[in-house]
């Protein structure tokens, strides 16, 4: 099975314009940075599709988050790579969604402390006690609890490959979503999660076969 992990473009949480705007985390949308990004990184992912395995139609499936940012990132990668005009089934799934940032959304993360002292205070002895992943975001979740829903998105892979021989798939997603989803399905540890940066604007992580290819394309 391959699954190309695939991060959305810089959006205005990225440049923190969102800081002014206050738009919700699911409205969220693509600067033109972000969709030109989105743009390079579709174009690389064509060329190497063709120099490598190309597409296999009736065993590739796409998924995307149902946010604003990720719905604009896959349209531009399917104005170039033609999943839909190859007939390829794309579909969304709110298990792929962003970590819910719960009081925090909104706010920049070095304001956390000073909008939410008592709230910050707990967060910040889970992180330090038990480390990021563990850590839930009042009224949010923690990387873990994406790890968890992460795993019953895996229930719909292997539907899909039971039932279709689905083995080649493109996830549209977030940095958090990414990681745990990879960590979740590698069987990584919280060690790991710990240790991996959250990967770039657009960048695209392969699993082949079980094995982390790592990042096939890091952006510009």
């Amino acid at each position: 099975m391959n699954i190309y992990l695939i991060r959305h473009g810089e959006s205005i949480m990225n440049t923190g314009e969102n800081a002014k705007i206050g738009e919700i985390d699911n409205k969220i949308w693509l600067t033109e940075n972000g969709k030109r990004q989105a743009k390079k990184s579709a174009e690389f992912l064509k060329d190497y599709l063709n120099k490598n395995q190309g597409l296999v139609v009736d065993r590739t499936g796409v998924w995307v988050s149902p946010y604003t940012r990720t719905r604009g990132t896959f349209k531009i990668f399917d104005s170039i790579v033609g999943f839909q005009e190859k007939g390829i089934v794309c579909k969304e799934d709110i298990l792929l969604a962003e970590q819910e940032f719960g009081l925090f959304d909104l706010v920049p993360e070095d304001k956390w402390s000073e909008a939410f002292p008592n709230e910050y205070a707990y967060y910040k002895k889970l992180k330090d006690n038990q480390g990021k992943f563990y850590a839930r975001c009042p009224m949010g979740e923690s990387p873990k609890d994406v790890a968890i829903r992460s795993r019953m998105f895996f229930d719909t892979i292997w539907r899909d490959f039971d039932k279709h021989q689905i083995d080649n798939l493109f996830i549209f997603t977030h940095g958090t979503v990414l990681r745990s989803f990879l960590m979740a399905w590698q069987h990584y540890t919280p060690e790991w999660y710990e240790a991996e940066k959250n990967p770039g604007n657009c960048w695209i992580r392969r699993i082949s076969n079980h094995k982390d290819m790592g990042y096939i394309y890091k952006g510009e």
